[in-house]
């Protein structure tokens, strides 16, 4: 007798989303610079006398430790020490502000603070990272009592954050030592990249095609942005840095061959990624790339591959090419002002300001009722309700159910510590053992909120408070339920403004690609800039349309249908650079490529988005 399957229940996906974890290999560089930075802090700061400025500076610490991700040296410069510049403004003005004003206008200028960096956090991950970094410590800065004044708080506050990046530039990464280890970030990058045009190759006409082909586009964005940082300019200043740029050039034509064999659908041969394999153990080496193996030249596609090959090699022996246009345009001034200012700025702007001068409100009230007690941290729920609000830690459900369970945790985990430990050594001890965590906790928001709820009331406990683990927990749910319903409020303009808004960067994106290739301009390093930017922008439509699917229905259905649109875009940059490619070698267009051309550009109109077709087409 058959049996149907029996069908096993499927979490929604807010909840899914809320039990998934990021994985990988353990970042012992990056553990081993948060047990040096928070700890130590805070001990210079109990052996000095000025306890409240090792607190602040291990505060410093831990918010760049958070940012503190994989990546070039050179890049976290500008990854961390924006966000600490920004968080050091705001302790600065939270505390004067604190000082001088009364609840009503301190709450006033908290929501319009609110208001600014929300929108400005709709620019970017770093802008993102800033605009965080100023609300809370606004928050801290203004709720916090505290004997120093304002400049000496931001510089304590700079000092922490100062010295983290300090023990990024300055240790090695395992394994780094046998080469230059200033750039094993970005040679690694570099090298991460042939590695993905290997593996597309490997999986031209396949069933993992399409997720290959995203992968690169991740290799390719994760290696721009090692290649941005400070002297890692366009005119590289030594023969290290001009390696690496020769090398990240070389991988651009690479993968515009592997994409158009991708779009032809045909599958290769084993020869084909043989050849971008050696180059990536070439830049992991830091040696040369010996006889590399030529693919068959067939078609156009496979002739821009060998031709390509051929230039890397050339390229990796005479490390040159590094004066040509080799990382995608920038988001410059205009259009980060645009994407603060426009409808994902203006929607996350009010729901910033809402989350954060509402907290402020309510914690203010509490603190001065007398039914409540003395209310000592109110500072607490504003800065919390921050991190709730920041969609790119992930749906609004799980980020709240996450923040709620990491809370509990944390806190019953403080108290059994805080009665077995002696103070303050044991409490420091954990302070160290917390900040060394926090790198392998950020791969899931529950763990983290319960590391850094652990690390954040052994700071207060330090700094000669009281231990509060009962109220850090009625806090963190107050504040949850406010973010939820704040989340829910309807603003003005159309919802889901922020995944609409970077749709219509990629489509933006995707037809000044277009106009390029079909214009025929013999600008390739231009081509492969406005290629890169297409990838980029759609990915990060991608990113953002994935987590608004991954809301409660009443939030997601307001963004149904964009993955349809994402879809019909990347069809036409894929069908672009297959057109860029073909174009090369022949000059002219197959009837295939103009059909594909037209279906790309029909979906998109039927969706509403206006790309129009060249005429040179």
């Amino acid at each position: 007798m058959n049996r149907s399957p029996v069908s096993r229940p499927v979490a929604p996906p807010w909840l899914a989303h809320a039990l998934r974890a990021q994985r990988g290999p353990v970042p012992w560089s990056a553990v081993t610079r948060g047990a040096l930075a928070a700890g130590p802090l805070l001990l210079a700061g109990v052996l000095s006398g000025r306890t409240p400025v090792g607190v602040l500076a291990a505060i410093a610490a831990m918010l760049a430790g958070i940012n503190d991700r994989p990546g070039s040296r050179r890049a976290c410069v500008k990854r961390l020490g924006l966000p600490a510049l920004a968080g050091a403004l705001g302790l600065l003005g939270g505390t004067y502000a604190g000082q001088g004003m009364a609840a009503v206008p301190l709450t006033s200028a908290l929501t319009a603070l609110g208001l600014v960096a929300g929108g400005i956090s709709a620019v970017g991950p770093v802008a993102s990272a800033a605009g965080t970094q100023l609300l809370v410590a606004a928050a801290i800065g203004a709720g916090m009592p505290a004997a120093e004044s304002g400049w000496q708080r931001a510089l304590a506050f700079l000092a922490g954050a100062g010295w983290l990046i300090l023990l990024r530039l300055a240790l090695p990464t395992p394994g780094s030592l046998a080469g230059d280890f200033r750039f094993d970030g970005e040679r690694k990058a570099v090298a991460d990249v042939y590695d993905a045009i290997a593996a597309l190759l490997d999986a031209v006409g396949g069933a993992h095609a399409t997720a290959r082909r995203a992968a690169l586009t991740a290799a390719l964005d994760h290696a721009q942005d090692a290649l941005a940082g400070p002297r890692l300019r366009r005119y590289a200043s030594s023969a290290a840095e001009r390696r690496l740029y020769a090398q990240y050039a070389a991988a651009l034509p690479l993968a515009e061959a592997a994409t158009a064999l991708y779009w032809t659908g045909e599958p290769g041969t084993a020869r084909a990624a043989e050849g971008p394999r050696r180059l990536a153990a070439a830049v992991r080496g830091n040696t040369g790339t010996g006889p590399l193996p030529a693919p068959q030249r067939s078609a156009p596609a496979l002739r821009a591959l060998d031709d390509a090959l051929l230039r890397a090699a050339e390229a990796f022996d005479r490390a040159e090419g590094t004066q040509r246009r080799l990382v995608a345009r920038r988001r410059g001034v205009q259009e980060a002002v645009r994407a603060a200012f426009g409808a994902g700025g203006r929607e996350y702007g009010l729901r910033v300001a809402l989350c954060f001068g509402g907290s402020a409100a309510i914690a203010q009230a509490l603190h001065h009722a007398r039914w409540y007690g003395q209310h000592q941290h109110w500072y607490w729920l504003p800065a919390t309700a921050v991190f709730l609000v920041k969609p790119d830690l992930g749906p609004l459900a799980s980020r709240v159910l996450c923040r709620a369970a990491g809370t509990v945790l944390g806190a019953l985990v403080f108290t059994g510590l805080a009665a077995l430990l002696p103070r303050p050594a044991g409490l420091i001890a954990l302070v160290a053992v917390c900040g060394a965590l926090v790198p392998v906790a950020t791969r899931h928001f529950a763990a983290l909120t319960a590391v850094v709820t652990v690390l954040v009331l052994a700071l207060v406990m330090v700094g000669g408070e009281p231990q509060a683990s009962v109220s850090r927990i009625g806090e963190t749910l107050l504040a949850c339920a406010l973010v939820l319903v704040v989340g829910h409020l309807p603003m003005p303009g159309q919802h889901g403004g922020g995944v609409r808004a970077r749709l219509a960067a990629a489509g933006d994106a995707a037809h000044a690609y277009l106009l390029h290739v079909l214009g025929e301009s013999g600008d390739r390093a231009e081509r492969w800039a406005l290629r890169r930017e297409a990838y980029r922008t759609l990915a990060e439509a991608r990113t953002a349309i994935a987590l608004a699917a991954a809301e409660l229905p009443a939030l997601a259905r307001h963004t149904e249908g964009t993955d349809t649109v994402a879809d019909a875009l990347e069809r036409l940059v894929d069908t672009t650079t297959a057109c860029a490619v073909h174009l090369d070698d022949t000059g002219r267009l197959t009837a295939r490529h103009v059909r594909q051309l037209e279906k790309a550009l029909g979906e998109l109109r039927l969706q509403g988005v206006p790309v129009p077709l060249p005429a040179a087409a």
